[in-house]
């Protein structure tokens, strides 16, 4: 935490004179496996609202945007009314769903280790995701890894992705310049939103887009498991001194 406290003031790790490094992750379908609960919650909005369930595969591919601009685009392009409304279902079964107990968000296999690895090599680690900080700090929680991160942007606090937003403050918030950070994500939506921050971005594969798609959006690389994003990491990280 020492190193993260002199990030805004110097931009330097104090242990070793070398710049900061940041690696910022994304949450849903990067971190954790939180498609089910999202589908659940987005079909029980629907059901509703008396409107055809989109496929999961069609709810996976807007995870990532803002709710109600994932809801619109779902749902075929509902009125801006209507997906507000349909957002505060949304959350409302959502929540239900949690209190109950059935919110499943497990790690992807090996993320432990990534987070491990970086944290012994004195990296800064945030998120930037389209949660809630409510429902970021529930998924943290749950996993033990909310003080992991230097600094959660989420959808509360920024504008959504792909705009820069979460990205830029990220790198206010710990002082690290964008050559020496990276994004990790598995949308083009974490893609776009790096890009537009002028950060590089490793895709993952075991997400919600395919990696031709992350690699067309403008991805540096895409890996397909933890032990090859790690290796990415350190490895991208040596060529920026």
């Amino acid at each position: 935490m020492f190193v993260a406290q002199v990030a805004d003031f110097m931009g330097m790790n104090v242990k070793n004179d070398t710049p900061l490094r940041l690696a910022v992750f994304d949450c849903d379908g990067t971190l954790v496996d939180s498609q089910s609960s999202i589908i659940h919650a987005m079909h029980a909005a629907c059901d509703h609202h008396g409107l055809a369930r989109p496929t999961e595969n069609e709810v996976r591919r807007v995870v990532g945007l803002p709710l109600e601009v994932a809801i619109a685009r779902v749902l075929g392009g509902v009125s801006e009314s209507l997906a507000h409304e349909i957002g505060a279902t949304y959350k409302s079964a959502f929540s239900d769903l949690r209190e109950k107990g059935g919110v499943s968000d497990p790690l992807f296999p090996g993320v432990d280790d990534v987070l491990d690895r970086l944290d012994a090599h004195d990296w800064l680690m945030g998120i930037a995701t389209g949660k809630s900080m409510k429902g970021l700090t529930s998924t943290l929680e749950q996993h033990g890894l909310m003080d992991r991160f230097v600094t959660h942007q989420t959808a509360d606090n920024a504008h959504g992705k792909p705009h820069p937003d979460m990205m830029l403050k990220a790198l206010d918030a710990t002082g690290v310049q964008a050559e020496f950070s990276v994004m990790i994500g598995d949308t083009t939506f974490d893609v776009e939103m790096a890009k537009n921050a002028g950060v590089k971005v490793i895709g993952v594969t075991w997400g919600y887009h395919e990696a031709d798609e992350l690699m067309d959006a403008g991805a540096f690389r895409v890996v397909d498991t933890a032990q090859d994003l790690t290796q990415a990491l350190l490895a991208l990280m040596e060529t920026a001194q």
